[in-house]
């Protein structure tokens, strides 16, 4: 498990968290939402050990971040939005790295880079940054850690990349592993994530699981002029209106979650999107 309790951080002048508090446990990939500068690779750095926090508790499986030790460094993976290979061939690259981490599989990794269509025997600096990306994600994945950061991890990725991308992380959540994904691009993962968490303003502002917000809130789309009463947040579209609404006592609700426009709802309707998860466990 993660457990973060009253996190302060600040870069010189300008505070980011005051006094954040939030847990991450084992078997969920988790999407990680908010505006730009409002603390998502922040936080990520500070579960790496890469940022050192003012103030709070950070624990990660038990371990300090900040400490460093061996024993966390080598089960806890991130991949950065900007990162830096050297020009050697990606088996060189294997060979130096892959014995930091002891659950490291090589077959995996191959069978990765397999599916990502990447040549086994290109140097990385002649590599494009998509593909470049696409060998680090792989990396990552093969190392087997039981927390792995994502920072932006579709950026640079081009359509046929981001499907090879979602078939590839379907296949590797596991019960004992934690995966965190920040992202811009909600569509890109919609199919992925299975729990939602929006940062505003260095507060989490909305943390539930997927079947908590199939089980609150219904998501639909109507070609009329009314709406349903109970409605909570409506945007228009060509040609209708698309809406949210809470899900009543004794509804089946089994409709898609839209995840982009929760997001728009939870940022301009926090309170009463908020006020519909009110006692829900």
């Amino acid at each position: 498990m993660i457990k973060i309790e009253s996190l302060g951080f600040a870069y010189k002048n300008r505070a980011v968290f005051e006094a954040l508090s939030i847990e991450f446990e084992p078997g969920h990939i988790y999407g990680l939402l908010g505006k730009n500068g409002t603390g998502k690779s922040t936080l990520l750095r500070t579960m790496m050990g890469l940022l050192f926090p003012d103030k709070g508790v950070v624990d990660v499986f038990g371990y300090n971040p900040s400490k460093r030790r061996p024993a966390f460094l080598q089960d806890v993976f991130m991949v950065a939005e900007e990162f830096y290979f050297p020009g050697v061939s990606v088996e060189k690259y294997v060979t130096c790295n892959a014995p930091f981490y002891p659950a490291f599989n090589q077959e995996q990794f191959w069978q990765y880079l397999k599916e990502f269509e990447i040549p086994r025997g290109n140097n990385l600096d002649q590599m494009s940054y998509g593909q470049k990306k696409k060998v680090l994600i792989a990396f990552a994945l093969a190392c087997n850690t039981r927390l792995l950061l994502m920072d932006e991890p579709t950026n640079g990725l081009d359509i046929m990349s981001k499907s090879q991308f979602r078939k590839v992380m379907a296949g590797v959540a596991t019960e004992d592993k934690c995966i965190i994904i920040s992202t811009h691009q909600v569509r890109d993962l919609e199919t992925l994530i299975d729990f939602i968490t929006i940062l505003d303003n260095g507060n989490i502002q909305f943390h539930h699981n997927i079947e908590e917000i199939q089980r609150v809130l219904q998501f639909g789309f109507s070609f009329e002029k009314a709406l349903p009463e109970d409605t909570i947040y409506k945007e228009g579209a060509l040609t209708g209106q698309a809406f949210i609404k809470r899900v009543e006592a004794g509804e089946d609700n089994t409709g898609k979650i839209d995840l982009e426009m929760l997001y728009k709802a939870v940022n301009l309707k926090g309170p009463a999107i908020n006020a519909a998860f009110a006692g829900v466990n």
